[in-house]
């Protein structure tokens, strides 16, 4: 599980951005061949990257600096994007996806050393909605752990398929798949997935998509989430603006800078 924010914000699943080397700002435009990370053509090697076990994090305290030091800010999705307000989650907030397929607080689990999720949109202009999306890092205890999260994940949207985030607003026909290559497999991550649906909100006029990646580096797992607006659609298309070279983006720039955080000193 990923955490969310308990101010009742909007940007994820789950109810809001799940608890399941910044680069320069790049075009928030996709184009028609924008990667997707858990549906791209098998690399030629798997991701090289091995953690120090003297710098994994043993504390919520080293938690926190790794998880605050790794989540994406809007400088991360592009420069369209702006912070939302309240901009970081309250790390003691923790969402649970109830028998009834609808979202509610629960407790953070012990095998979650910290965990924080940053908002961040792009605001409401002429045609274009409001573009509300969210990053989440997670600190496990271990890579074990992290790797129950992913699998609980892809369980989620397998249980439910349509889920409730909160009263007027919800996701459906979810769909979830696990990165083909399999653990150690991946070329950015030691494991990655990705999930599907469609967004439906009562203040906003018409159906969304949503979607959400999740990828897993050592014992940290990092995750993007968008929830569509009018004017967008994943990939650009005509009269739309595409989200998903951003999304991508956001994930990745996470994934390296958790590498940063856990790798090996010379």
């Amino acid at each position: 599980m990923l955490t969310g924010c308990s101010d009742g914000g909007d940007d994820g699943k789950k109810p809001d951005g799940k608890g399941s080397t910044s680069p320069s700002a790049a075009p928030t435009k996709a184009s028609p061949t924008t990667p997707d990370p858990t549906t791209a053509s098998p690399p030629p090697t798997a991701l090289p990257f091995v953690p120090d076990p003297k710098r994994a994090p043993k504390t919520e305290a080293d938690a926190r600096r790794i998880a605050l030091a790794v989540v994406a800010g809007p400088d991360a999705w592009g420069p369209d994007y702006v912070k939302r307000t309240p901009h970081l989650s309250d790390p003691a907030y923790w969402p649970v996806l109830g028998a009834d397929c609808s979202w509610g607080t629960g407790t953070r689990p012990a095998t979650v050393l910290y965990s924080v999720t940053a908002y961040s949109e792009i605001p409401a202009d002429g045609a274009l909605g409001n573009l509300r999306v969210a990053a989440t890092v997670t600190v496990h205890r271990t890579e074990a752990d992290a790797d129950w999260e992913m699998a609980g994940t892809l369980e989620e949207a397998l249980r439910c398929p349509d889920q409730k985030l909160r009263d007027g607003e919800r996701i459906s026909d979810l769909i979830s798949l696990g990165n083909p290559f399999g653990v150690a497999g991946n070329f950015t991550a030691h494991d990655s997935l990705g999930e599907r649906g469609t967004y439906l909100n009562d203040a906003v006029k018409g159906k969304q998509f949503y979607g959400w990646y999740q990828s897993r580096i050592g014992q940290v797992t990092v995750a993007t989430v968008v929830k569509g607006a009018p004017g967008y659609s994943e990939q650009e298309g005509s009269g739309t603006v595409g989200t998903a070279t951003a999304q991508v983006q956001a994930l990745v720039t996470m994934l390296h800078r958790a590498e940063d955080e856990l790798e090996v000193q010379s």
